[in-house]
């Protein structure tokens, strides 16, 4: 099943990367049926080129919002600023959530960025297509 995303959501991606880069960037899609309701900048408190991890602070904030709105995590977005955008053995082993999806975008090549989604579950990763909606 494709990930649906509004095409302003992937072009917000794409701008937190740009904006966080050198240092990756992360944050959360919240949804319910599949159907995205709002995209969530966090802090990558590794302040990292190489890793990521959503600040704590910022991961209660959402997740509080998600449980009074009903809402799931949808997605899990990062970048990678000098490699492409697949799951690297850490992103693999830091997949908490199997009933999400797994967005990566790519900055390797800074005029072309890559956005791709994933499905991480009991350390298998399977590539899921993105549909951009309107919206």
């Amino acid at each position: 099943m494709p990930l649906r995303l509004p095409k302003s959501y992937l072009d917000e991606m794409v701008a937190h990367a740009k904006a966080e880069a050198p240092n990756e960037c992360c944050g959360i899609i919240a949804g319910s049926n599949g159907h995205a309701a709002r995209l969530y900048r966090c802090r990558n408190a590794e302040e990292s080129p190489y890793r990521y991890q959503v600040d704590p602070n910022d991961l209660f904030r959402v997740y509080r919002e998600c449980e009074q709105n009903g809402w799931d995590f949808l997605a899990i977005y990062h970048s990678h600023t000098f490699s492409e955008a697949y799951p690297s053995p850490t992103d693999v082993r830091l997949a908490f959530w199997p009933e999400a999806y797994y967005v990566l975008i790519s900055l390797k090549d800074p005029e072309h960025p890559v956005v791709r989604a994933f499905r991480i579950r009991d350390g298998q990763v399977q590539e899921e297509e993105i549909e951009a909606v309107e919206g």
